[in-house]
Protein backbone atom coordinates (compact mmCIF):
# COMPACT_ATOMS: atom_id res chain seq x y z
CA UNK A 1 0.00 0.00 0.00
CA UNK A 2 1.43 3.38 -1.02
CA UNK A 3 2.53 6.03 1.47
CA UNK A 4 0.12 8.84 2.34
CA UNK A 5 -2.90 6.66 1.60
CA UNK A 6 -5.75 9.20 1.47
CA UNK A 7 -9.18 8.11 2.64
CA UNK A 8 -12.69 9.47 3.06
CA UNK A 9 -14.84 8.06 5.84
CA UNK A 10 -18.61 7.90 5.50
CA UNK A 11 -21.04 7.62 8.40
CA UNK A 12 -24.83 7.50 8.34
CA UNK A 13 -27.57 7.29 10.94
CA UNK A 14 -31.27 6.89 10.28
CA UNK A 15 -33.72 9.78 10.48
CA UNK A 16 -36.14 7.44 12.28
CA UNK A 17 -33.77 6.88 15.21
CA UNK A 18 -33.15 10.24 16.82
CA UNK A 19 -31.01 8.76 19.59
CA UNK A 20 -28.37 7.61 17.09
CA UNK A 21 -25.32 9.84 16.68
CA UNK A 22 -22.97 9.69 13.67
CA UNK A 23 -20.10 10.78 15.92
CA UNK A 24 -19.89 7.22 17.27
CA UNK A 25 -19.13 5.90 13.79
CA UNK A 26 -16.79 8.82 13.07
CA UNK A 27 -14.68 8.10 16.15
CA UNK A 28 -14.53 4.37 15.37
CA UNK A 29 -13.36 5.09 11.82
CA UNK A 30 -10.73 7.54 13.08
CA UNK A 31 -9.27 4.87 15.36
CA UNK A 32 -9.23 2.33 12.53
CA UNK A 33 -7.48 4.70 10.13
CA UNK A 34 -4.92 5.71 12.74
CA UNK A 35 -4.12 2.06 13.47
CA UNK A 36 -3.53 1.38 9.75
CA UNK A 37 -1.64 4.57 9.06
CA UNK A 38 -4.25 6.06 6.73
CA UNK A 39 -4.59 9.82 6.30
CA UNK A 40 -8.24 10.91 6.67
CA UNK A 41 -8.85 13.86 4.35
CA UNK A 42 -12.65 13.87 4.46
CA UNK A 43 -15.17 12.83 7.13
CA UNK A 44 -18.65 12.73 5.63
CA UNK A 45 -21.85 12.15 7.58
CA UNK A 46 -25.50 11.78 6.63
CA UNK A 47 -28.69 11.60 8.65
CA UNK A 48 -31.02 9.86 6.22
CA UNK A 49 -32.78 6.61 5.43
CA UNK A 50 -30.51 4.06 3.76
CA UNK A 51 -33.07 3.26 1.06
CA UNK A 52 -32.82 6.67 -0.60
CA UNK A 53 -30.32 8.37 -2.89
CA UNK A 54 -31.33 11.76 -1.51
CA UNK A 55 -28.29 12.01 0.73
CA UNK A 56 -26.12 15.14 0.47
CA UNK A 57 -23.16 13.37 2.03
CA UNK A 58 -23.37 10.45 -0.40
CA UNK A 59 -23.46 12.84 -3.37
CA UNK A 60 -20.42 14.67 -1.99
CA UNK A 61 -18.59 11.37 -1.49
CA UNK A 62 -19.24 10.20 -5.05
CA UNK A 63 -18.05 13.53 -6.44
CA UNK A 64 -14.76 13.16 -4.55
CA UNK A 65 -14.33 9.56 -5.71
CA UNK A 66 -14.94 10.52 -9.35
CA UNK A 67 -12.45 13.37 -9.01
CA UNK A 68 -9.93 10.86 -7.53
CA UNK A 69 -9.40 12.98 -4.44
CA UNK A 70 -9.13 9.84 -2.29
CA UNK A 71 -7.57 6.39 -2.50
CA UNK A 72 -10.24 4.64 -0.45
CA UNK A 73 -13.68 4.98 1.12
CA UNK A 74 -14.15 3.52 4.60
CA UNK A 75 -17.40 2.78 6.48
CA UNK A 76 -18.18 0.77 9.60
CA UNK A 77 -20.79 -1.40 7.82
CA UNK A 78 -21.81 -1.75 4.19
CA UNK A 79 -25.45 -0.93 4.96
CA UNK A 80 -24.34 2.56 6.03
CA UNK A 81 -23.52 3.37 2.40
CA UNK A 82 -25.47 1.01 0.13
CA UNK A 83 -29.26 0.73 -0.18
CA UNK A 84 -29.44 -2.59 -2.10
CA UNK A 85 -27.33 -5.34 -3.66
CA UNK A 86 -27.63 -3.64 -7.05
CA UNK A 87 -26.48 -0.31 -5.60
CA UNK A 88 -23.59 -2.06 -3.84
CA UNK A 89 -22.38 -3.90 -6.96
CA UNK A 90 -22.71 -0.88 -9.26
CA UNK A 91 -21.00 1.50 -6.85
CA UNK A 92 -18.11 -0.83 -6.06
CA UNK A 93 -17.66 -1.58 -9.77
CA UNK A 94 -17.31 2.16 -10.35
CA UNK A 95 -14.84 2.43 -7.45
CA UNK A 96 -12.80 -0.40 -8.92
CA UNK A 97 -12.75 1.20 -12.39
CA UNK A 98 -11.54 4.47 -10.83
CA UNK A 99 -8.90 2.73 -8.73
CA UNK A 100 -10.56 3.63 -5.43
CA UNK A 101 -10.61 1.00 -2.68
CA UNK A 102 -13.41 0.25 -0.23
CA UNK A 103 -13.33 -0.98 3.37
CA UNK A 104 -16.18 -1.88 5.72
CA UNK A 105 -14.51 -2.40 9.10
CA UNK A 106 -17.13 -4.42 11.02
CA UNK A 107 -18.06 -6.50 7.98
CA UNK A 108 -14.37 -7.34 7.46
CA UNK A 109 -14.53 -6.29 3.81
CA UNK A 110 -11.26 -4.82 2.56
CA UNK A 111 -10.82 -4.43 -1.19
CA UNK A 112 -7.15 -3.53 -0.72
CA UNK A 113 -6.47 -7.23 -0.04
CA UNK A 114 -6.61 -10.31 -2.33
CA UNK A 115 -9.50 -11.69 -0.25
CA UNK A 116 -11.35 -8.41 -0.69
CA UNK A 117 -10.88 -8.48 -4.46
CA UNK A 118 -12.23 -12.03 -4.51
CA UNK A 119 -15.25 -10.77 -2.55
CA UNK A 120 -15.79 -8.13 -5.25
CA UNK A 121 -15.84 -10.84 -7.93
CA UNK A 122 -18.41 -12.79 -5.93
CA UNK A 123 -20.55 -9.67 -5.60
CA UNK A 124 -20.45 -9.23 -9.36
CA UNK A 125 -21.69 -12.78 -9.80
CA UNK A 126 -24.48 -12.19 -7.30
CA UNK A 127 -25.50 -9.03 -9.14
CA UNK A 128 -25.69 -10.94 -12.42
CA UNK A 129 -27.70 -13.66 -10.69
CA UNK A 130 -30.16 -11.04 -9.37
CA UNK A 131 -30.56 -9.53 -12.86
CA UNK A 132 -31.31 -12.97 -14.31
CA UNK A 133 -33.91 -13.61 -11.61
CA UNK A 134 -35.63 -10.31 -12.40
CA UNK A 135 -35.59 -11.09 -16.12
CA UNK A 136 -37.01 -14.57 -15.46
CA UNK A 137 -39.82 -13.14 -13.31
CA UNK A 138 -40.72 -10.67 -16.06
CA UNK A 139 -40.81 -13.40 -18.69
CA UNK A 140 -42.96 -15.62 -16.46
CA UNK A 141 -45.32 -12.70 -15.89
CA UNK A 142 -45.64 -12.14 -19.63
CA UNK A 143 -46.27 -15.83 -20.26
CA UNK A 144 -48.93 -15.87 -17.56
CA UNK A 145 -50.63 -12.82 -19.06
CA UNK A 146 -50.63 -14.50 -22.48
CA UNK A 147 -52.09 -17.69 -21.02
CA UNK A 148 -54.93 -15.60 -19.57
CA UNK A 149 -55.71 -14.29 -23.04
CA UNK A 150 -54.32 -10.80 -22.56
CA UNK A 151 -52.87 -9.05 -25.59
CA UNK A 152 -49.46 -7.60 -24.83
CA UNK A 153 -47.53 -4.80 -26.51
CA UNK A 154 -48.96 -1.91 -28.44
CA UNK A 155 -52.61 -2.30 -29.41
CA UNK A 156 -53.40 -2.83 -33.09
CA UNK A 157 -55.39 -0.23 -35.00
CA UNK A 158 -58.69 -2.05 -34.51
CA UNK A 159 -57.90 -2.37 -30.79
CA UNK A 160 -57.38 1.37 -30.62
CA UNK A 161 -60.74 1.92 -32.26
CA UNK A 162 -62.49 -0.49 -29.87
CA UNK A 163 -60.83 1.11 -26.84
CA UNK A 164 -61.79 4.58 -28.01
CA UNK A 165 -65.33 3.44 -28.73
CA UNK A 166 -65.82 1.94 -25.26
CA UNK A 167 -64.16 4.93 -23.60
CA UNK A 168 -66.51 7.20 -25.53
CA UNK A 169 -69.38 5.21 -24.02
CA UNK A 170 -68.09 6.11 -20.57
CA UNK A 171 -66.46 2.76 -19.74
CA UNK A 172 -63.71 2.76 -17.12
CA UNK A 173 -60.15 1.60 -17.81
CA UNK A 174 -60.77 -1.64 -15.91
CA UNK A 175 -63.98 -2.36 -17.81
CA UNK A 176 -62.20 -1.84 -21.14
CA UNK A 177 -59.29 -4.09 -20.10
CA UNK A 178 -61.71 -6.86 -19.17
CA UNK A 179 -63.91 -6.49 -22.25
CA UNK A 180 -61.04 -6.48 -24.78
CA UNK A 181 -58.55 -8.59 -22.77
CA UNK A 182 -55.89 -5.90 -23.04
CA UNK A 183 -53.24 -4.92 -20.55
CA UNK A 184 -53.67 -1.70 -18.59
CA UNK A 185 -50.71 -0.19 -20.46
CA UNK A 186 -52.27 -0.95 -23.84
CA UNK A 187 -55.57 0.64 -22.82
CA UNK A 188 -53.78 3.70 -21.45
CA UNK A 189 -51.78 4.19 -24.67
CA UNK A 190 -54.91 3.84 -26.82
CA UNK A 191 -56.79 6.42 -24.77
CA UNK A 192 -53.86 8.84 -24.71
CA UNK A 193 -53.70 8.60 -28.50
CA UNK A 194 -57.35 9.64 -28.83
CA UNK A 195 -57.80 13.23 -30.02
CA UNK A 196 -59.50 15.12 -27.20
CA UNK A 197 -62.15 16.56 -29.48
CA UNK A 198 -63.48 13.07 -30.11
CA UNK A 199 -64.24 12.50 -26.44
CA UNK A 200 -67.04 14.03 -24.37
CA UNK A 201 -65.77 16.91 -22.21
CA UNK A 202 -66.21 15.00 -18.95
CA UNK A 203 -64.02 12.21 -20.33
CA UNK A 204 -61.41 14.71 -21.54
CA UNK A 205 -61.27 16.05 -17.98
CA UNK A 206 -61.05 12.51 -16.60
CA UNK A 207 -58.21 11.64 -18.95
CA UNK A 208 -56.29 14.76 -17.97
CA UNK A 209 -56.73 13.85 -14.28
CA UNK A 210 -55.78 10.18 -14.75
CA UNK A 211 -58.68 7.78 -14.50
Amino acid sequence: MKANFLVATYSRVSTTKRDQKPEIQVQELRRYCKARGFKVVHEITDRARGGTDDRPGLKQLLQMVRAREVDAVIVVKMDRLFRSLKHLVNTLSEFEALGVNFIATRDQVDLTTPAGRLFMQLLGSLGEFERELIRERIMLGLEYAKSCGKKLGRPKKNDYEEVQKLRGQGKSYQQIEKALKLSSGSVWRAIQATPKKRLPKKLQDARSAGR
